[in-house]
Protein backbone atom coordinates (compact mmCIF):
# COMPACT_ATOMS: atom_id res chain seq x y z
CA UNK A 1 0.00 0.00 0.00
CA UNK A 2 1.78 3.72 -1.20
CA UNK A 3 2.02 6.45 1.37
CA UNK A 4 -1.49 8.22 -0.55
CA UNK A 5 -3.24 5.28 0.22
CA UNK A 6 -2.20 4.76 4.02
CA UNK A 7 -2.80 8.77 4.22
CA UNK A 8 -6.48 8.22 2.37
CA UNK A 9 -7.32 5.67 5.02
CA UNK A 10 -5.96 7.40 7.63
CA UNK A 11 -7.71 10.50 6.81
CA UNK A 12 -10.98 8.76 6.28
CA UNK A 13 -10.62 6.71 9.94
CA UNK A 14 -10.01 10.34 11.71
CA UNK A 15 -13.40 11.41 9.58
CA UNK A 16 -15.65 7.85 10.65
CA UNK A 17 -14.53 9.25 14.25
CA UNK A 18 -15.70 12.61 13.89
CA UNK A 19 -18.74 11.88 11.97
CA UNK A 20 -19.79 9.42 14.87
CA UNK A 21 -21.79 11.44 16.94
CA UNK A 22 -21.44 15.30 14.68
CA UNK A 23 -18.91 16.43 17.34
CA UNK A 24 -14.74 16.24 17.48
CA UNK A 25 -13.28 13.10 17.81
CA UNK A 26 -11.93 13.45 21.21
CA UNK A 27 -15.41 12.77 22.74
CA UNK A 28 -15.30 9.32 22.64
CA UNK A 29 -15.80 8.59 26.36
CA UNK A 30 -13.12 8.51 28.51
CA UNK A 31 -15.43 11.42 30.31
CA UNK A 32 -17.53 8.39 31.45
CA UNK A 33 -14.58 8.07 33.58
CA UNK A 34 -15.97 10.12 36.99
CA UNK A 35 -12.89 11.88 37.90
CA UNK A 36 -13.57 11.27 41.53
CA UNK A 37 -12.07 9.40 44.22
CA UNK A 38 -10.95 5.25 44.36
CA UNK A 39 -12.85 3.09 46.72
CA UNK A 40 -11.72 -0.27 47.17
CA UNK A 41 -13.77 -3.34 47.39
CA UNK A 42 -12.78 -4.19 50.72
CA UNK A 43 -13.63 -0.71 52.27
CA UNK A 44 -17.04 -1.78 51.92
CA UNK A 45 -16.41 -5.56 53.63
CA UNK A 46 -16.20 -7.41 50.12
CA UNK A 47 -13.72 -9.58 50.51
CA UNK A 48 -11.86 -12.24 47.35
CA UNK A 49 -12.37 -15.30 49.18
CA UNK A 50 -14.11 -16.27 45.60
CA UNK A 51 -16.89 -18.39 48.02
CA UNK A 52 -19.16 -15.89 49.70
CA UNK A 53 -21.94 -13.94 48.17
CA UNK A 54 -21.54 -10.22 48.04
CA UNK A 55 -24.66 -8.98 45.89
CA UNK A 56 -25.73 -6.79 48.67
CA UNK A 57 -22.34 -5.25 50.05
CA UNK A 58 -21.56 -4.69 46.19
CA UNK A 59 -24.81 -3.13 44.86
CA UNK A 60 -24.05 -1.10 48.59
CA UNK A 61 -20.51 0.44 47.50
CA UNK A 62 -22.35 1.15 44.25
CA UNK A 63 -24.73 3.28 45.58
CA UNK A 64 -23.22 4.97 48.34
CA UNK A 65 -20.13 5.76 45.60
CA UNK A 66 -22.85 7.31 43.12
CA UNK A 67 -24.59 9.22 45.96
CA UNK A 68 -21.28 11.08 47.12
CA UNK A 69 -20.17 12.35 44.23
CA UNK A 70 -19.45 9.34 42.04
CA UNK A 71 -15.78 7.32 42.07
CA UNK A 72 -14.07 4.18 40.88
CA UNK A 73 -14.77 0.68 42.85
CA UNK A 74 -11.74 -1.22 42.86
CA UNK A 75 -11.40 -4.81 43.13
CA UNK A 76 -7.88 -6.48 43.71
CA UNK A 77 -6.83 -9.79 43.08
CA UNK A 78 -9.33 -12.26 44.06
CA UNK A 79 -12.84 -13.89 43.28
CA UNK A 80 -15.68 -12.07 44.32
CA UNK A 81 -19.25 -13.66 44.01
CA UNK A 82 -21.98 -12.15 43.34
CA UNK A 83 -25.75 -12.33 41.84
CA UNK A 84 -27.12 -9.17 39.54
CA UNK A 85 -26.24 -5.80 40.74
CA UNK A 86 -27.23 -2.37 38.92
CA UNK A 87 -24.35 0.00 37.90
CA UNK A 88 -25.53 3.96 39.00
CA UNK A 89 -24.34 6.84 37.36
CA UNK A 90 -20.97 8.43 38.06
CA UNK A 91 -19.60 4.52 39.18
CA UNK A 92 -17.02 2.91 37.48
CA UNK A 93 -16.18 -0.74 38.44
CA UNK A 94 -12.08 -1.26 38.53
CA UNK A 95 -10.94 -4.60 37.78
CA UNK A 96 -7.67 -4.96 38.45
CA UNK A 97 -5.67 -7.65 36.76
CA UNK A 98 -6.12 -10.89 38.79
CA UNK A 99 -9.56 -9.95 40.05
CA UNK A 100 -12.11 -12.16 38.66
CA UNK A 101 -16.14 -10.97 39.04
CA UNK A 102 -18.20 -14.29 39.05
CA UNK A 103 -21.40 -14.73 39.17
CA UNK A 104 -23.44 -16.91 41.66
CA UNK A 105 -24.76 -20.40 40.00
CA UNK A 106 -28.22 -19.78 41.83
CA UNK A 107 -30.55 -18.58 39.43
CA UNK A 108 -32.89 -17.27 42.37
CA UNK A 109 -29.87 -14.65 42.99
CA UNK A 110 -30.80 -12.92 39.69
CA UNK A 111 -32.72 -10.17 39.15
CA UNK A 112 -34.78 -9.75 36.01
CA UNK A 113 -35.81 -6.54 33.80
CA UNK A 114 -36.28 -6.87 30.30
CA UNK A 115 -33.27 -9.65 30.51
CA UNK A 116 -31.64 -11.48 33.00
CA UNK A 117 -28.25 -10.19 33.93
CA UNK A 118 -25.02 -10.15 36.46
CA UNK A 119 -24.71 -6.76 35.55
CA UNK A 120 -27.43 -4.19 35.17
CA UNK A 121 -27.40 -0.53 34.01
CA UNK A 122 -30.54 1.21 33.13
CA UNK A 123 -31.22 5.05 32.74
CA UNK A 124 -28.02 5.87 34.06
CA UNK A 125 -24.77 8.21 32.80
CA UNK A 126 -21.20 8.11 32.80
CA UNK A 127 -20.86 4.45 33.61
CA UNK A 128 -17.86 1.98 33.32
CA UNK A 129 -16.32 -0.88 33.46
CA UNK A 130 -12.42 -1.17 33.24
CA UNK A 131 -8.95 -2.97 34.14
CA UNK A 132 -7.30 -6.08 33.11
CA UNK A 133 -9.76 -8.37 35.58
CA UNK A 134 -12.14 -10.51 34.31
CA UNK A 135 -16.09 -10.88 34.60
CA UNK A 136 -16.84 -14.97 34.62
CA UNK A 137 -20.57 -15.52 34.21
CA UNK A 138 -20.24 -19.56 35.07
CA UNK A 139 -22.62 -19.64 32.02
CA UNK A 140 -22.80 -23.49 31.31
CA UNK A 141 -23.22 -24.39 35.10
CA UNK A 142 -26.00 -21.29 35.76
CA UNK A 143 -27.88 -22.74 32.35
CA UNK A 144 -28.25 -26.33 34.06
CA UNK A 145 -29.46 -25.36 36.79
CA UNK A 146 -32.08 -23.06 35.26
CA UNK A 147 -32.91 -26.41 33.14
CA UNK A 148 -33.22 -28.14 36.31
CA UNK A 149 -35.70 -25.86 37.94
CA UNK A 150 -37.98 -25.90 34.35
CA UNK A 151 -37.55 -29.52 34.77
CA UNK A 152 -39.07 -29.37 37.91
CA UNK A 153 -41.79 -26.85 37.48
CA UNK A 154 -40.62 -24.62 39.39
CA UNK A 155 -39.29 -21.79 36.40
CA UNK A 156 -42.16 -22.18 33.64
CA UNK A 157 -40.77 -21.87 30.51
CA UNK A 158 -41.35 -22.78 26.54
CA UNK A 159 -37.92 -24.20 26.46
CA UNK A 160 -37.72 -24.90 23.08
CA UNK A 161 -35.00 -26.54 21.38
CA UNK A 162 -33.92 -28.16 24.22
CA UNK A 163 -32.79 -25.37 26.12
CA UNK A 164 -34.58 -22.42 28.38
CA UNK A 165 -35.06 -19.20 26.69
CA UNK A 166 -32.66 -16.25 26.44
CA UNK A 167 -34.87 -14.31 28.40
CA UNK A 168 -34.44 -16.73 31.61
CA UNK A 169 -30.37 -17.71 31.46
CA UNK A 170 -28.25 -14.76 32.75
CA UNK A 171 -26.85 -12.19 30.29
CA UNK A 172 -22.94 -10.95 32.05
CA UNK A 173 -24.76 -6.97 31.11
CA UNK A 174 -27.49 -5.53 29.70
CA UNK A 175 -27.19 -1.69 29.32
CA UNK A 176 -30.33 0.20 28.58
CA UNK A 177 -31.12 3.84 28.12
CA UNK A 178 -27.83 5.19 29.08
CA UNK A 179 -25.59 7.78 28.15
CA UNK A 180 -21.33 8.11 28.20
CA UNK A 181 -20.64 4.21 28.77
CA UNK A 182 -17.35 2.65 28.84
CA UNK A 183 -16.26 -0.65 28.92
CA UNK A 184 -12.15 -1.05 28.41
CA UNK A 185 -9.51 -4.01 28.96
CA UNK A 186 -11.82 -6.44 30.83
CA UNK A 187 -12.17 -10.17 29.48
CA UNK A 188 -15.92 -11.09 29.57
CA UNK A 189 -16.75 -15.24 29.45
CA UNK A 190 -19.05 -17.55 30.04
CA UNK A 191 -22.71 -16.22 29.54
CA UNK A 192 -25.58 -18.39 29.99
CA UNK A 193 -26.96 -16.22 27.16
CA UNK A 194 -26.51 -13.32 25.11
CA UNK A 195 -23.10 -12.05 26.47
CA UNK A 196 -23.79 -8.30 26.90
CA UNK A 197 -26.86 -6.27 25.02
CA UNK A 198 -26.87 -2.13 24.70
CA UNK A 199 -29.97 -0.95 23.94
CA UNK A 200 -31.27 2.35 23.14
CA UNK A 201 -27.43 4.00 24.67
CA UNK A 202 -26.11 7.16 23.55
CA UNK A 203 -22.39 7.54 23.39
CA UNK A 204 -20.98 3.95 24.01
CA UNK A 205 -17.06 2.91 23.67
CA UNK A 206 -16.02 -0.80 23.46
CA UNK A 207 -12.63 -1.07 23.44
CA UNK A 208 -9.63 -3.89 23.80
CA UNK A 209 -11.96 -5.90 25.88
CA UNK A 210 -11.58 -10.28 25.26
CA UNK A 211 -14.69 -11.75 24.82
CA UNK A 212 -14.86 -15.74 25.47
CA UNK A 213 -18.40 -17.09 25.45
CA UNK A 214 -18.53 -20.55 24.62
CA UNK A 215 -20.59 -21.98 27.45
CA UNK A 216 -23.91 -22.29 26.36
CA UNK A 217 -26.41 -21.34 23.37
CA UNK A 218 -27.01 -18.13 21.70
CA UNK A 219 -23.84 -16.62 23.30
CA UNK A 220 -23.72 -13.70 20.98
CA UNK A 221 -20.33 -11.51 21.64
CA UNK A 222 -21.72 -8.17 21.49
CA UNK A 223 -25.50 -6.72 21.01
CA UNK A 224 -26.01 -2.97 20.27
CA UNK A 225 -29.67 -2.34 20.16
CA UNK A 226 -31.15 0.91 18.83
CA UNK A 227 -28.23 2.72 20.21
CA UNK A 228 -25.92 6.40 18.71
CA UNK A 229 -22.77 6.84 18.78
CA UNK A 230 -21.05 3.78 19.37
CA UNK A 231 -17.10 2.62 18.39
CA UNK A 232 -16.06 -1.26 19.20
CA UNK A 233 -12.35 -0.66 18.84
CA UNK A 234 -9.09 -3.04 19.54
CA UNK A 235 -11.42 -6.03 20.69
CA UNK A 236 -11.14 -9.84 20.03
CA UNK A 237 -14.55 -11.71 20.17
CA UNK A 238 -14.81 -15.74 20.41
CA UNK A 239 -18.46 -16.86 20.56
CA UNK A 240 -20.69 -19.46 20.26
CA UNK A 241 -23.14 -17.31 18.70
CA UNK A 242 -22.95 -13.76 16.33
CA UNK A 243 -19.57 -12.18 17.27
CA UNK A 244 -20.72 -8.36 16.77
CA UNK A 245 -24.57 -8.38 16.42
CA UNK A 246 -26.66 -4.70 15.58
CA UNK A 247 -30.23 -4.73 16.14
CA UNK A 248 -33.12 -2.70 15.96
CA UNK A 249 -36.21 -3.96 17.78
CA UNK A 250 -38.10 0.01 18.15
CA UNK A 251 -39.69 0.86 14.81
CA UNK A 252 -39.20 4.19 15.92
CA UNK A 253 -35.54 4.26 16.56
CA UNK A 254 -32.58 2.82 14.55
CA UNK A 255 -28.37 1.82 15.30
CA UNK A 256 -26.54 5.38 13.91
CA UNK A 257 -23.13 6.18 13.73
CA UNK A 258 -21.45 3.18 14.73
CA UNK A 259 -17.47 2.24 14.08
CA UNK A 260 -16.65 -1.22 14.16
CA UNK A 261 -12.90 -1.08 14.00
CA UNK A 262 -9.27 -3.35 14.84
CA UNK A 263 -11.09 -6.14 15.75
CA UNK A 264 -10.60 -9.98 16.03
CA UNK A 265 -14.09 -12.06 16.13
CA UNK A 266 -14.72 -15.65 15.99
CA UNK A 267 -18.03 -17.19 15.70
CA UNK A 268 -20.02 -20.31 15.40
CA UNK A 269 -22.69 -18.50 13.68
CA UNK A 270 -22.36 -15.06 11.93
CA UNK A 271 -19.43 -12.60 12.64
CA UNK A 272 -20.93 -8.90 12.07
CA UNK A 273 -24.90 -8.91 11.13
CA UNK A 274 -27.07 -6.36 11.36
CA UNK A 275 -30.22 -8.03 12.07
CA UNK A 276 -32.36 -10.31 11.96
CA UNK A 277 -34.26 -7.95 14.38
CA UNK A 278 -34.59 -4.96 12.16
CA UNK A 279 -37.85 -2.91 12.84
CA UNK A 280 -36.27 0.61 12.78
CA UNK A 281 -32.94 0.46 10.82
CA UNK A 282 -29.45 0.65 10.37
CA UNK A 283 -27.60 4.04 9.19
CA UNK A 284 -23.79 5.04 8.81
CA UNK A 285 -22.35 1.98 9.60
CA UNK A 286 -18.67 1.83 9.63
CA UNK A 287 -16.43 -1.63 9.79
CA UNK A 288 -12.96 -0.88 9.15
CA UNK A 289 -9.94 -3.19 8.93
CA UNK A 290 -11.25 -6.05 11.11
CA UNK A 291 -10.23 -9.76 10.83
CA UNK A 292 -12.33 -12.77 10.92
CA UNK A 293 -11.63 -16.54 11.10
CA UNK A 294 -12.95 -19.98 11.85
CA UNK A 295 -16.57 -18.40 11.21
CA UNK A 296 -19.56 -20.56 10.57
CA UNK A 297 -21.31 -18.36 8.67
CA UNK A 298 -20.96 -15.42 6.88
CA UNK A 299 -18.05 -12.87 7.55
CA UNK A 300 -20.59 -9.74 6.88
CA UNK A 301 -24.62 -10.20 6.52
CA UNK A 302 -26.57 -7.38 6.55
CA UNK A 303 -30.21 -7.89 6.73
CA UNK A 304 -33.51 -6.04 6.78
CA UNK A 305 -36.67 -8.64 6.95
CA UNK A 306 -38.66 -6.38 9.91
CA UNK A 307 -39.80 -3.73 7.64
CA UNK A 308 -36.77 -1.63 8.71
CA UNK A 309 -33.75 -0.07 6.67
CA UNK A 310 -29.88 -0.68 5.86
CA UNK A 311 -28.44 2.45 4.51
CA UNK A 312 -24.64 4.56 4.56
CA UNK A 313 -22.60 1.35 4.82
CA UNK A 314 -18.85 1.06 4.45
CA UNK A 315 -16.98 -1.92 5.18
CA UNK A 316 -13.17 -1.44 4.30
CA UNK A 317 -10.24 -3.98 5.20
CA UNK A 318 -12.09 -7.14 6.34
CA UNK A 319 -9.98 -10.08 6.45
CA UNK A 320 -11.91 -13.27 7.24
CA UNK A 321 -10.16 -16.88 6.61
CA UNK A 322 -11.54 -20.38 7.20
CA UNK A 323 -15.43 -18.60 6.66
CA UNK A 324 -18.26 -20.48 5.66
CA UNK A 325 -19.76 -17.51 3.45
CA UNK A 326 -18.19 -14.11 2.63
CA UNK A 327 -21.09 -11.59 2.01
CA UNK A 328 -24.46 -12.02 2.74
CA UNK A 329 -27.21 -8.74 1.71
CA UNK A 330 -30.80 -9.56 2.16
CA UNK A 331 -34.12 -7.94 2.66
CA UNK A 332 -36.87 -9.31 3.56
CA UNK A 333 -40.33 -8.97 4.79
CA UNK A 334 -40.75 -11.51 7.47
CA UNK A 335 -44.17 -9.89 8.32
CA UNK A 336 -47.07 -9.12 5.57
CA UNK A 337 -46.69 -5.82 4.65
CA UNK A 338 -43.31 -4.85 6.01
CA UNK A 339 -40.40 -4.92 3.53
CA UNK A 340 -37.15 -4.12 4.73
CA UNK A 341 -34.65 -1.45 2.80
CA UNK A 342 -31.37 -1.93 1.95
CA UNK A 343 -29.25 1.02 0.06
CA UNK A 344 -25.96 2.72 -0.33
CA UNK A 345 -23.63 -0.01 1.02
CA UNK A 346 -19.54 0.25 0.18
CA UNK A 347 -17.75 -3.01 0.35
CA UNK A 348 -13.93 -3.04 -0.33
CA UNK A 349 -10.85 -4.00 0.60
CA UNK A 350 -12.56 -7.57 1.61
CA UNK A 351 -10.26 -10.89 1.18
CA UNK A 352 -12.23 -14.28 2.21
CA UNK A 353 -11.25 -17.92 1.97
CA UNK A 354 -14.18 -19.97 2.02
CA UNK A 355 -13.27 -24.01 3.37
CA UNK A 356 -14.50 -27.07 1.71
CA UNK A 357 -15.59 -28.27 5.09
CA UNK A 358 -17.24 -26.66 8.25
CA UNK A 359 -15.50 -23.85 9.55
CA UNK A 360 -15.93 -24.22 13.09
CA UNK A 361 -15.29 -28.03 13.60
CA UNK A 362 -14.27 -29.27 16.62
CA UNK A 363 -15.61 -26.24 18.59
CA UNK A 364 -17.96 -27.31 21.69
CA UNK A 365 -20.81 -25.21 20.25
CA UNK A 366 -20.82 -25.91 16.55
CA UNK A 367 -23.38 -23.91 14.11
CA UNK A 368 -26.19 -26.11 13.50
CA UNK A 369 -26.06 -28.37 10.38
CA UNK A 370 -28.83 -27.11 8.29
CA UNK A 371 -30.45 -26.35 4.68
CA UNK A 372 -28.74 -30.00 3.37
CA UNK A 373 -28.14 -30.73 1.05
CA UNK A 374 -26.70 -28.06 -0.79
CA UNK A 375 -22.98 -27.15 -2.18
CA UNK A 376 -20.56 -24.31 -0.79
CA UNK A 377 -23.18 -21.04 -0.95
CA UNK A 378 -21.81 -18.25 -3.20
CA UNK A 379 -21.79 -14.07 -1.75
CA UNK A 380 -25.50 -13.72 -1.77
CA UNK A 381 -26.96 -10.14 -2.74
CA UNK A 382 -31.27 -10.99 -2.72
CA UNK A 383 -34.08 -8.10 -2.21
CA UNK A 384 -37.46 -9.07 -3.38
CA UNK A 385 -39.31 -8.09 -6.58
CA UNK A 386 -41.13 -5.02 -5.43
CA UNK A 387 -38.19 -4.09 -2.74
CA UNK A 388 -34.46 -4.63 -4.94
CA UNK A 389 -31.11 -4.13 -3.03
CA UNK A 390 -29.77 -0.66 -4.28
CA UNK A 391 -26.17 0.75 -4.75
CA UNK A 392 -24.46 -1.54 -3.64
CA UNK A 393 -20.67 -1.40 -4.77
CA UNK A 394 -17.47 -4.25 -4.25
CA UNK A 395 -14.12 -3.16 -5.00
CA UNK A 396 -11.09 -4.37 -4.46
CA UNK A 397 -12.51 -7.81 -3.16
CA UNK A 398 -11.28 -11.47 -3.63
CA UNK A 399 -12.64 -14.18 -2.19
CA UNK A 400 -11.56 -17.67 -2.99
CA UNK A 401 -13.84 -20.95 -3.04
CA UNK A 402 -13.03 -24.81 -2.69
CA UNK A 403 -15.82 -25.12 -5.75
CA UNK A 404 -16.02 -29.38 -6.62
CA UNK A 405 -19.59 -28.25 -6.53
CA UNK A 406 -21.93 -31.96 -6.87
CA UNK A 407 -24.40 -31.40 -9.31
CA UNK A 408 -26.31 -34.25 -7.21
CA UNK A 409 -27.35 -31.76 -4.52
CA UNK A 410 -30.76 -30.42 -5.66
CA UNK A 411 -29.44 -29.16 -8.90
CA UNK A 412 -31.03 -26.07 -10.36
CA UNK A 413 -29.77 -25.23 -13.70
CA UNK A 414 -29.44 -21.83 -15.69
CA UNK A 415 -32.50 -22.59 -17.24
CA UNK A 416 -35.06 -23.05 -13.75
CA UNK A 417 -34.02 -20.10 -11.59
CA UNK A 418 -37.67 -19.77 -10.57
CA UNK A 419 -36.96 -22.93 -8.65
CA UNK A 420 -35.13 -20.71 -6.76
CA UNK A 421 -37.65 -19.62 -3.66
CA UNK A 422 -38.03 -16.15 -2.73
CA UNK A 423 -38.77 -16.92 1.04
CA UNK A 424 -39.56 -13.38 1.76
CA UNK A 425 -40.69 -14.71 5.91
CA UNK A 426 -38.15 -17.01 6.30
CA UNK A 427 -35.46 -16.53 9.05
CA UNK A 428 -32.37 -14.84 7.07
CA UNK A 429 -29.47 -16.64 6.63
CA UNK A 430 -26.74 -17.37 3.24
CA UNK A 431 -28.00 -20.77 3.52
CA UNK A 432 -31.49 -20.40 3.14
CA UNK A 433 -32.36 -20.71 -0.56
CA UNK A 434 -30.57 -24.02 -0.14
CA UNK A 435 -28.49 -25.00 -3.62
CA UNK A 436 -27.65 -22.16 -5.80
CA UNK A 437 -26.60 -22.17 -9.08
CA UNK A 438 -23.49 -19.75 -8.77
CA UNK A 439 -20.50 -20.62 -6.76
CA UNK A 440 -19.14 -16.79 -6.79
CA UNK A 441 -21.82 -14.67 -6.29
CA UNK A 442 -25.74 -15.05 -6.70
CA UNK A 443 -27.64 -11.18 -7.19
CA UNK A 444 -31.43 -11.49 -7.60
CA UNK A 445 -33.66 -8.61 -7.50
CA UNK A 446 -31.28 -5.47 -7.48
CA UNK A 447 -30.20 -2.15 -9.04
CA UNK A 448 -26.93 -0.23 -9.61
CA UNK A 449 -24.85 -2.79 -8.19
CA UNK A 450 -21.24 -2.23 -8.93
CA UNK A 451 -18.41 -4.70 -9.25
CA UNK A 452 -14.47 -3.23 -9.43
CA UNK A 453 -11.58 -5.00 -9.34
CA UNK A 454 -13.54 -8.21 -7.97
CA UNK A 455 -11.34 -11.57 -8.28
CA UNK A 456 -13.40 -14.85 -7.77
CA UNK A 457 -10.96 -17.94 -7.74
CA UNK A 458 -12.45 -21.26 -7.14
CA UNK A 459 -9.89 -24.53 -6.67
CA UNK A 460 -11.90 -27.22 -8.38
CA UNK A 461 -13.73 -27.34 -11.30
CA UNK A 462 -16.93 -26.52 -10.21
CA UNK A 463 -20.71 -27.06 -12.61
CA UNK A 464 -22.11 -23.95 -11.63
CA UNK A 465 -21.61 -20.62 -13.31
CA UNK A 466 -19.48 -17.85 -11.38
CA UNK A 467 -21.67 -14.96 -11.25
CA UNK A 468 -25.52 -15.21 -11.99
CA UNK A 469 -27.70 -12.21 -12.17
CA UNK A 470 -31.70 -12.11 -11.61
CA UNK A 471 -33.65 -9.33 -12.35
CA UNK A 472 -30.94 -6.81 -11.77
CA UNK A 473 -30.69 -3.64 -13.51
CA UNK A 474 -28.41 -0.42 -14.71
CA UNK A 475 -25.35 -2.62 -12.93
CA UNK A 476 -21.99 -2.99 -14.24
CA UNK A 477 -19.16 -5.51 -13.60
CA UNK A 478 -15.45 -3.67 -14.03
CA UNK A 479 -12.23 -5.47 -14.06
CA UNK A 480 -13.65 -8.35 -12.59
CA UNK A 481 -11.40 -11.91 -12.78
CA UNK A 482 -12.42 -15.11 -12.91
CA UNK A 483 -10.18 -17.86 -12.17
CA UNK A 484 -11.89 -21.34 -12.77
CA UNK A 485 -10.05 -24.91 -13.35
CA UNK A 486 -11.48 -25.32 -17.30
CA UNK A 487 -13.28 -21.84 -17.20
CA UNK A 488 -16.77 -21.32 -18.92
CA UNK A 489 -18.63 -18.82 -19.38
CA UNK A 490 -18.36 -16.42 -16.06
CA UNK A 491 -21.77 -14.94 -16.07
CA UNK A 492 -24.91 -15.70 -16.99
CA UNK A 493 -28.42 -13.29 -17.15
CA UNK A 494 -31.93 -13.72 -16.73
CA UNK A 495 -34.29 -10.83 -16.66
CA UNK A 496 -31.49 -8.45 -16.20
CA UNK A 497 -31.05 -5.33 -18.69
CA UNK A 498 -28.29 -2.42 -19.04
CA UNK A 499 -25.56 -5.07 -17.24
CA UNK A 500 -22.60 -3.55 -18.36
CA UNK A 501 -19.09 -6.32 -18.08
CA UNK A 502 -15.44 -5.44 -19.14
Amino acid sequence: MGMKKYAAVAAFCLQSMILLAGRPSGYLMDRAVPPARDYPASFFGIRSDGGTLYTRSIQFAIDYINQNGGGRLVFDVGRYLTGSIHLKSDVTLELKEGAVLVGSLNPFDYDRKLMTALIFAYDQHDVAITGKGVIDGQGRALAANVTELVHKGIIKDLFRSDRPEVEIRAMIMNFRNCRNVLIRGVTIRNAASWVQTYDQCTNLRLDSIYVDSKAFWNNDGIDIVDCDSVAVTNSYIDAADDGVCLKSQDGSKFCNNILISHCTIRSSANAIKFGTTSFGGFRKIHILNNKVFDTYRSAIALEAVDGGFVEDVLVDGLEAFNTGNAVYLRVGERQAGRKGRLDNVRIRNLVVEIPAGKPDAGYEYEGPIEDMPRNISPMVITGLPETPVTNVSLENVVIKYPGGGNPLFAKIGLDELDKVPERPAAYPDFSMFKELPAWGAYIRHARHIEFKNVTLTCEKKDYRTAIVLDDVHQSQFISSVIKEPGQKKAFYQYRSSEITIN
